[in-house]
């Protein structure tokens, strides 16, 4: 299937075997049909994300409010430009994935795109919370705005970017998986160094609030990888002639360009100033990450030596549990937050 076919909205002469449901190039009716679904993982995709369902306001940022300007010059530093980073592409996710669901011809796979559009909504919020609770409105916009003059924040975003804009230009098969690739890279390794950064925080006992509000986000871009991840595997299954070496290839350099932008961002904006972080467990950690993208697409490894997660890491994925009992710091009572159990698929 070399050209790519925008679904009809209304289409009543539509296929409703289920046998015949394809990820894209389908004769679909737009149904939402939740007793027949082609595609078994969306019934739990589905679940999973509506059982995630929260809200930023719920969590106490108090301490946040004092932590904030006594924070050590590298951490509000980074604290500012990792979240500055985080809105953008946030806010470009939830713009961008309407588009994608144009093309996407299995209704449940565009129930599941909806999903995750709110939830970019929510992130955003997210952040726009934790700004408005922690400095003045003039910070606040110097902040969210960084990503215009900061060229390394600025060269982050254009990579990803630069593919949406290419597909909204021209709606071609080679523009549509890149930008299935870029959402993937984005979802599964360009924010984990800004979450890294904030459970570092978490651990040095600094901005709970903060750290509260990104292991939701945290939770919810878990479910958003899985899903891109699947729809790339399932294409694959029902549309082999696509990937072609070249195509593969395409891939690999894209994941090994994320993986690179990612490590020279984190040596930029975390370094060797901030204390339980520095630039060699940046690198490994976001390798060990490339690998683990890379090898859950069935493409093998990236990286040799970094296919198991760094010993000197391994605190990330525990902050990262955002069902973890917490305590609330002022009132020293039990505040269970999560409300369902976290993915794992692709941790």
């Amino acid at each position: 299937m070399a050209e790519l076919i925008r679904r009809p909205l209304f289409n009543p002469e539509g296929d409703t075997d289920v046998v015949n449901r394809r990820m894209i190039g389908g004769n679909t009716t737009n149904l939402n049909d939740f007793n027949n679904m082609k595609y078994p993982w969306v019934s739990d995709w589905y679940r999973q994300a509506m059982n995630n369902f929260w809200v930023p306001e719920e969590i106490n940022m108090d301490k946040d409010i004092k932590d904030y300007p006594i924070l050590d010059k590298p951490e509000r530093r980074a604290y500012d430009k990792i979240l500055s980073f985080l809105v953008f592409l946030d806010s470009l996710q939830s713009a961008n994935l309407p588009n994608v669901a144009e093309y996407i011809t299995a209704n449940e796979v565009n129930l599941c795109l909806c999903i995750q559009t709110f939830q970019e909504c929510i992130h955003s919020q997210s952040y726009s919370y934790m700004l408005d609770t922690i400095c003045n409105p003039h910070e606040r916009n110097e902040i969210l705005f960084q990503w215009k003059d900061d060229e390394h924040l600025l060269r982050r975003n254009t990579f990803i970017g630069d593919q949406y804009n290419a597909f909204q230009e021209e709606k071609s098969m080679h523009n549509f998986l890149r930008v299935l690739i870029a959402n993937y890279i984005l979802e599964g390794i360009y924010f984990y160094s800004g979450f890294m950064f904030f459970y570092n925080l978490g651990r040095n006992g600094r901005m709970p609030g903060s750290v509260q509000e990104i292991r939701y986000i945290n939770r919810d871009e878990n479910t958003h990888l899985w899903l891109f991840r699947n729809i790339l595997i399932e294409l694959r299954k029902e549309e082999p002639e696509l990937f072609t070496p070249e195509v593969d290839q395409m891939i690999k350099e894209m994941i090994e360009e994320g993986v690179r932008q990612e490590i020279e961002w984190g040596h930029y904006v975390i370094g060797d100033d901030i204390e339980g972080l520095n630039k060699q467990m940046v690198t490994d950690y976001i390798k060990y990450l490339g690998n683990l993208r890379y090898s859950n697409l069935g493409l093998g490894t990236l990286y040799e030596g970094y296919e198991d997660e760094p010993e000197s890491m391994k605190w990330v994925s525990q902050y990262a549990n955002a069902n973890l009992v917490k305590t609330d710091f002022f009132e020293a009572r039990s505040t269970a937050y999560a409300k369902s159990s976290a993915l794992v698929d692709d941790l």
